[in-house]
């Protein structure tokens, strides 16, 4: 998106103020109870949640600016005897939010992968980093009642985490070092990456959200943003692959290409329906099964119509 904020690509037809927020969560939260913004990053479970109610404020595109494996964001206290996934069930365990795009992504991979009982598994809702409570989403309630506790203390769910009050954390986030915790995977991106060539999946955290109010008068604008958005990202994937003096601050760069390159084909972060496919399917269908939604939805169904474009 980098490339819209600094105005080198522009938007046809539209006059983009462009307002970078570091804190995803504050802009899901702004969007979601007040409709502050008219295209916004927003959360994937959370959009999909409302417009399985129907009535829902937004309409969505098949951009996909934050995707995250999730595998090495479980940690646990090393001295809870979990070794195994398996080995959560019955435990307590901490959920910056159990609605959460990243959430739903962990339980599914232990779930499908790892026939981790879920319904065992008593989560602990609350912020990885301080006391109280992770934002203030909108997401509609689950459809059927799940053993979830808050956390209303004054410590974060990694202070609990490392004291052996919770025995495990399946977040968005890492948490602070702690002698006491490590991942339950130890190679987890060997685990992600076999993951991927095995299911072709590359879990989706957020998509682009458009108000229904500014959509629905104007159409076209869907298709323009798509584009923009679409340029944006193909220059930001030139710009890393450019030798030399490198553009980001990472040792090999030029290793680390090569092997994306060969696992991602070239195209690590594909926007559109057709080449995110398994992976948009995947997430209505743990969504259904851990009772954010009624059934699984046609993916195609979730975004609105890039005339023209190859947006599917």
């Amino acid at each position: 998106m980098a490339a819209l904020r600094t105005s080198d690509v522009t938007v046809e037809g539209i006059d983009l103020n462009y307002i970078a927020i570091d804190s995803p969560r504050e802009i899901f939260d702004r969007m979601g109870a007040r409709q502050e913004f008219d295209v916004a990053e927003f959360s994937s479970s959370e959009f999909i949640s409302r417009y399985s109610c129907g009535d829902c404020p937004f309409v969505a595109l098949p951009v996909f600016p934050s995707r995250v494996f999730r595998h090495g964001y479980i940690y646990v206290n090393r001295r809870s005897g979990i070794k195994v996934p398996k080995d959560l069930e019955h435990r307590r365990v901490g959920v910056a939010l159990y609605t959460q795009t990243a959430a739903v992504w962990i339980r599914g991979h232990l779930a499908h992968q790892y026939a981790v009982d879920l319904s065992t598994i008593r989560w602990v809702e609350g912020a990885v980093e301080k006391g109280g409570p992770h934002g203030n989403p909108h997401a509609p309630p689950l459809l059927k009642p799940v053993a979830i506790e808050r956390n209303t203390g004054g410590r974060s769910l990694g202070e609990l985490l490392a004291a052996g009050e919770i025995d495990a954390l399946a977040a968005a986030r890492h948490p602070r070092p702690h002698p006491d915790i490590i991942p339950l995977f130890a190679d987890a991106k060997a685990v992600e990456r076999a993951f991927y060539e095995e299911t072709r999946i590359f879990p989706i955290m957020h998509l682009v959200a458009i108000r229904r109010d500014r959509y629905e008068p104007d159409p076209w604008i869907a298709s323009s943003l798509y584009k923009a958005f679409v340029a944006a990202k193909n220059r930001g994937l030139a710009q890393l692959h450019r030798s030399g003096a490198h553009a980001y601050m990472l040792p090999w760069i030029d290793q680390d290409l090569k092997e994306i390159d060969e696992v991602f084909g070239g195209d690590p972060w594909p926007y559109g329906i057709d080449a995110n496919r398994a992976t948009l399917e995947a997430l209505v269908q743990y969504m259904a099964e851990q009772y954010l939604i009624a059934r699984p939805l046609a993916v195609d169904d979730l975004f609105v119509p890039l005339p023209g474009l190859t947006g599917r």
